[in-house]
């Protein structure tokens, strides 16, 4: 479990494809902390740690996870998003994140707004019965509150901190992102 609060960003230095995966070679601040099996969130994708050397960690993808997430377009010098677990006991701070990825999204509008930033993305319409006016999601393992919601598509303002510490300073219109929605509303969407 996460709670959609970036730690750090790290540089994806190396892609390496084996058969219908892909190994992602990460360097990070954090890696000489990390330990083999452990569990990331990678701009909300749960991945594990599979080998570790000096400020480069590697995890990999399987084909699933390629075809649910955007990670299959990702080249070396991007910047991604990372989060480790949640440990029990810590605060909250953003909501519940499983690190499952719902669907790709497509940013739609970027709007400077002198000192922060308005963002729009669209979704298919089945899943916007999982989001609420004020309510949370998970973008490219950040998470947010959303507001101007349709079936849809909705926005979401960025302070100038999450703008400079996550990749959202990279995001540009026809970008693809990873969206993952509430996971309250998901089991809520199933009882009714």
């Amino acid at each position: 479990m996460f709670t959609g609060i970036i730690e750090c960003l790290g540089e994806l230095v190396g892609v390496e494809e084996d058969r219908e995966n892909i190994h992602f070679h990460i360097q990070s601040s954090i890696a000489s902390e990390l330990k083999i099996d452990q569990s990331l969130a990678h701009d909300g994708v749960c991945l594990t740690v599979v080998n570790i050397k000096d400020d480069v960690y590697s995890v990999t993808a399987v084909q699933e996870t390629l075809r649910k997430s955007a990670l299959g377009m990702w080249k070396t010098g991007r910047k991604i998003n990372l989060e480790r677990a949640m440990r029990l006991g810590d605060r909250l701070d953003g909501h519940l994140v499983q690190g499952h990825v719902d669907q790709v999204g497509e940013c739609v509008a970027v709007k400077d707004q002198a000192g922060s930033w308005l963002y729009r993305f669209r979704f298919t319409p089945e899943n916007g019965k999982l989001i609420i006016e004020k309510g949370s999601l998970t973008i490219n393992g950040t998470s947010l509150t959303v507001f101007d919601v349709t079936d849809d598509a909705c926005s979401v303002a960025i302070i100038p901190y999450t703008y400079e510490h996550t990749n959202f300073h990279q995001l540009q219109v026809g970008d693809q992102v990873n969206l993952e929605f509430d996971m309250i509303g998901k089991y809520v969407a199933t009882l009714t």
